[in-house]
This record gives structure tokens, sequence and C-alpha cells, in this order.
């Protein structure tokens, strides 16, 4: 045979075996679909239950994580992992038992994780480190009671019945308005929502021969760490018995340092967090903290007497502590102004060129040209439509109800206030859900600061500062509901889940939100001192939105001497950096910091930057000796690590509630020189 008959039949041989392995990999799509129990199915009793346990204890993480620093990391890959976790030990137990379950499918791991994640969703954005908790009287006083603006009576005392009134009235709203546009988000346009991609890929992966047994793996190891985790909060505990006690106060680069807040403080929630988030955001916390706790407020400590009165307290907002909040405030405006322009333009721009270039017999001719595994997901995915007629009216309805009853909640914010919102709410949750799905950014805090200062302009000295605040929450609630449920929609399409069942599993995670989260919020309120600029629950966030509020009203009056000036480049430099990291090459770009990050540390203090930059380090030196296994181990592992210390929370706050103190305190002192 000739050398091009033998490349011939190579090519022949070589088509034939793609062939065949379309043709299997088709054969095992049909049988998946076939295996696909009805929507009405995939919602389970025990995955209720499994997604109310993950909810509790995720808020109760990301309540910490709220009252200490305000920055979140992105834990729905996370949640995924412990849903299967979870179930798979259920299901092996009751079989050992020799109990019959059901199989435990994709669709319905996929559901479970839907649902926790809505539940923790409203601890982490229902405003109890930020617009909320800036209402109360402690926050109210910190923000300086002569403060022009700042009127008596503006603050309102954190409480069960009306927390959960509140937020069952603005929660649901973002669930409807933006359902009737999930066919163009998803397959119109095709957006990537990396966020919702990356937990459909987790999930499909779990659920194969393969994947089972990297699940395993995932699974051992985050019992391990976990255990280790819990574990050592325990120890601890013993250690901690006084004020700047035990090894959370270990001044692990000397006394001088840990004045400074400089020091290695053991938490593992934050060094978990840190294995989550990027180097750059690690990075960039650690830079915030060298720039402020390291040379600016040593140095404007050093004026004092000149630029503010030496007589004042530090926590007084015309000492360094006002210096502290609204150069935060700058920083984290700036940051904010930028990306909201930038991803409101790109949005803006995407959606012309798509209206440009789609024509109307293109839909068809597309479909054509569509591989056939993604046009039966996309058959199911429209099959169980949500009729629009039902969206509509769930709009309204809830709309009517927050336009009754937040004016009565809170009479300083105007029921025609809420009116307006909500007749530009679906604009808005559009603008954020598209652009969320374009660059996994959710900008929903940036709108709610946008509402926040022109409420609090638009209402006066009297009113403004709880309109401000209130009106914040209303509109940051809708956007932000309304793009975590597109990411989901991405996720059930890619695991070919129901869309009518990811639409009710994100309503019953809200309601169980609803309740679960002022809960989780009231176990640390209770128990610990929140709001304490000296504690370790400062809630930093809170002071920021509520002096937000007042620099809405009373413009820059509110300001220290000299805090203006350092106001005005910290905000352009936020604008730069941010700039600059668009425009230059990756290379370089990618190690400009984040001013966002930058910004936590400026108020907080440096500890919790160290801890997640120790993170951030274990990772990177895992990858240097083993990359493919940190890459399989390393959610797992962080998982362990955030959950362990989290759950010790719960019986640690009992502890403090009942009032059992440690029987030890590890203190360090500076040693006596003969």
């Amino acid at each position: 045979m000739s050398r091009v008959g033998v490349i011939e039949e190579e090519v022949r041989v070589e088509a034939m075996e793609i062939e065949r392995e379309e043709t299997e990999e088709m054969r095992d799509l049909n049988e998946e679909v076939k295996r696909i129990p009805p929507w009405t199915k995939q919602i389970t009793v025990r995955g209720i239950v499994a997604s109310v346990l993950i909810g509790f204890i995720y808020s109760v993480i990301v309540t910490k994580l709220n009252l200490t620093t305000g920055l979140v990391p992105n834990l729905n890959v996370s949640a995924a992992l412990i849903a299967y976790v979870l179930v798979q030990s259920w299901t092996k137990v009751l079989k050992k038992a020799n109990f019959a379950t059901t199989p435990f499918t994709k669709q319905e791991n996929t559901i479970i994780q839907t649902c926790a994640v809505a539940c923790y969703s409203i601890a982490v954005g229902g405003g109890f480190g930020s617009y909320l908790l800036g209402l109360n009287k402690k926050t109210y006083e910190q923000a300086g009671v002569d403060t022009d603006g700042n009127t008596p009576g503006s603050h309102k005392e954190p409480r069960l019945d009306w927390m959960i009134g509140f937020l069952f009235v603005v929660s649901f709203v973002g669930l409807l308005v933006l359902v009737p546009l999930r066919k163009i988000m998803i397959i119109d346009y095709k957006l990537a929502y990396p966020s919702g991609t990356a937990t459909a890929v987790l999930i499909n992966q779990f659920h194969t021969p393969k994947g089972d047994k990297m699940a395993k793996k995932q699974v051992k190891g985050f019992m391990k760490v976990f255990s280790i985790s819990f574990l050592w909060s325990f120890f601890q505990w013993f250690y901690s018995g006084g004020e700047k006690c035990g090894f959370a106060q270990f001044p692990t680069f000397g006394l001088k340092a840990w004045k400074n807040s400089f020091f290695f403080d053991f938490d593992m929630t934050y060094v978990g967090a840190g294995m989550i988030c990027s180097h750059l955001v690690n990075l960039s916390l650690l830079l915030g903290a060298v720039l402020s706790w390291g040379i600016m407020w040593p140095l404007i400590t050093e004026h004092k007497g000149a630029w503010f009165p030496a007589t004042l307290p530090e926590s007084s907002m015309k000492s360094l502590t006002g210096y502290k909040v609204f150069i935060s405030i700058a920083l984290l405006l700036g940051d904010g102004l930028y990306n909201f322009v930038r991803t409101l333009y790109f949005t803006l721009r995407s959606i012309y060129v798509t209206m440009k270039k789609k024509r109307p017999e293109s839909s068809a001719l597309d479909n054509k040209d569509l591989p056939l595994e993604e046009l039966q997901r996309n058959e199911i995915f429209i099959r169980e439509s949500i009729p629009f007629w039902l969206a509509c009216i769930g709009y309204l309805i809830f709309s009517v109800i927050s336009i009754i009853v937040i004016p009565i909640m809170f009479p300083a914010l105007k029921w025609y206030y809420v009116l307006v919102a909500y007749i530009f709410a679906p604009f808005l949750s559009f603008c954020n859900a598209y652009g969320a799905g374009l660059t996994d950014l959710n900008m929903a805090y940036n709108y709610g600061k946008v509402a926040l200062f022109v409420l609090a302009a638009l209402s006066g000295k009297e009113n403004g500062v709880v309109a401000g605040l209130i009106g914040c929450g209303l509109i940051k609630s809708m956007v932000s509901i309304s793009s975590d449920l597109m990411h989901d929609f991405k996720t059930s399409h890619l695991t070919l889940t129901s869309p009518r069942s990811m639409l009710l599993s994100q309503a019953i995670g809200t309601a169980i939100g609803c309740v679960i989260a002022p809960l989780t919020f009231f176990i640390f309120y209770k128990s610990f001192a929140v709001g304490d600029s000296n504690g370790e629950y400062k809630a930093p966030y809170a002071l920021i939105y509520r002096n937000m509020a007042i620099l809405g009203v009373q413009g820059f009056s509110a300001l220290p001497h000299h805090c203006l000036q350092l106001c005005y480049g910290f905000f352009g430099f936020a604008i730069l950096a941010n700039l600059m990291r668009d425009v230059t090459p990756e290379r370089f770009g990618k190690w400009i910091p984040l001013p966002m990050a930058m910004a936590v540390p400026f108020l907080v203090g440096a500890a919790f930057a160290i801890d997640m930059a120790a993170g951030s380090l274990v990772v990177y030196a895992w990858h240097k000796i083993n990359s493919k296994k940190a890459d399989l181990m390393v959610p797992a592992v962080a998982s362990g690590l955030i959950c362990g210390d989290g759950i010790w929370i719960l019986p640690s706050a009992l502890l403090a509630i009942l009032r059992v103190r440690s029987p030890i305190c590890m203190a360090f002192l500076v040693g006596q020189t003969s």
C-alpha cells in the first residue's frame, strides 16, 4: 500500500473513532435525559432539610464575616460540595441500615445548592452588617450625636419582628422581575455567568463515575480539615478568658506591630477565605493594611492637636476614626463608580451589538448549527416555561405590598420614593444581571449606594439618614437577588434541571433565609459586643453606610481637617488603578491592586489580611508542590476550615449567653529589664 493510501486509511479510522465517540456521548446524553425526574420530584424532603442545615451553617459563617471585615468570598461551589457530602453520607447510612433510598441525582444536588445559597444570601445582603445595622443606636452614637444630619431619633434598634418583616417584603420582588427574560439571557445572548457555570461543572463532575472518585477524596479531605478546625477553635477558647487574651492576640511580629494590628490571629475562617479568594484580592488586602496601619495612621496620630483636637477620643468621627471611615468610603466610591460605569458601558455595547447582528430568520439558522447536546439542553430549559402573567402579577402584588408596608415601618421613606424605586427596578436589575453574566461582578451594592446618596439628599436633614439607608437596602435587595437567580438559571441549564423547580427552590430558600438570617444575626448581637470599635465584631460597614448617608445629607462639612484632600487623592487612586488594570497588558495589569479590597483593612485592622494572605500562601505553595492535587483539594480544605470554625461559633455564643468564661487568660506583655 502506498504512503498516501496509508494516510487515507489512518484518517478514515480516526474519523470512524471520532464518530463512534460522538455516538456514545449522544447515547449517554439521551439516556441521561430519559432519567431526568419530573420537576415536581426534583425538590425532595431530604433536599429541603439539607438546604436548611447548609443555609444555617453558612449564614453563621457569612454573618461573622459581615460583622468583622464585610468581605465575603463566593461560597456557591463550596455549598454544592457540602450538599453532595450531606446527602451522599445520609444515603450511605440508610443503605447500611437496609432502608431503600431514591437515587441522588445532579438535579437534586443543584436544587439543594440553589436553595441553600438563596438562604444564606439573605445573611450576606440583608444589611445585618451594613445598612440595617447602621440604624442602631450604637452606630448612631459612633457617627457623632452632635453631627449635622445625624438627627436625634434617626435610629432603630434591631428586633426580630421588624427585620423579618422587612426582609419578606423586599426579598421576593427580585425573584420575579427578570423571570420573563431568562430565555433571552441564557439561550439567546449566551451569557457566561462564570459562578453559575463553575457550580454546574462541579455538580456534573460529581455525578459521573470519575467525578464520584474525585468527590470521595474531597469528602475525606473536608471531614479531616473540618474536625481539625473545630477542635482548634475549641482549644483556643480555653485561653481567651479576658480582654485581649488568647492565641487570637499572639504578637507574631512583636508587640509594637501587635499594637498596630499586625499579627496572625489563627482565625481559620479567614485562612479558608484566603484560600478561596484570588491572590490579587489577598495581596490588595495586605497592601491596604500596610499603607493604612503601617504608615498613614501613625503619621496622622503625630498631628494630634493640629489636625484634630487632642482632647477627642480616637473613636470620635472628628478624630482618627473620621480619617479611617471617610478614606475607606473614598476608595469604595471610586472603585464602585468606575466599575459601575465600565459595566454599564460594556452591557449597553454588548446589547447593541447583539441586537444589530440579530436577524428575524437567524434563530432558526442558529439552531441548525448548534450541537445536539446544546439543543437538548435548550429544549429542556424552554419546555417547562414559567408563565409571563405569573411573573408580572407577582411583581405587581409584591410591589404594592412594599409601597404600603415600608413607609409604615419607616415613615422617613415616603411611599412615592418606593414607587419610583419599583418603576426603575426592572431596568436596574436587567443591567446588573447582564453585566454579571459578562463579568461575574454583582454590582448591586453600587446601585444601592447611588440610591442611598440620592434619597438622603432628597429627604432632607430630618429624614435623610434613615431614608437613605432603607432605600439602599430596597434597591440592593431587588437588584442582587434577580442577578443571583440568573446565575442559578445558568446552572440549571447546564445540569438539565427544571427552571420551575429552580425558581421554587429559590423562593423556598429565600423564605427560609428571611427567618434564619435575622436569627443568626441575633446570635452574635446578643452574645458579643457587635459594633465595638475595639472588639472583635467591629461591624465596619454599618458605620461606613451611616456616614455615607450623613455625607449625602450635609455634604463635605462632616469631614475632619485635611480629610477631604486625602479623600480626593484616594478616590482618584481608585479610578486610576482600575483604569490601569484595563488598559495595560495582562502581565502587568494582573498585579495592580484592587481598591475595593484595599479599603477594608483601613478601618478594621491588618490581622485578618495577614490570615487571608496566609491562606493564599498555602495555595501558592501547594500548587508549586502538586498542582493537580491542589486543584482538586483546595475547595474542600478551604470549606473545611471555614465550616469547622463556623460551627464552633454556635457553642461559643451559647457559652457567652450563659456567661461561662474561659478559665485561662493568655496575654503578652512587655518584658521587664533589670
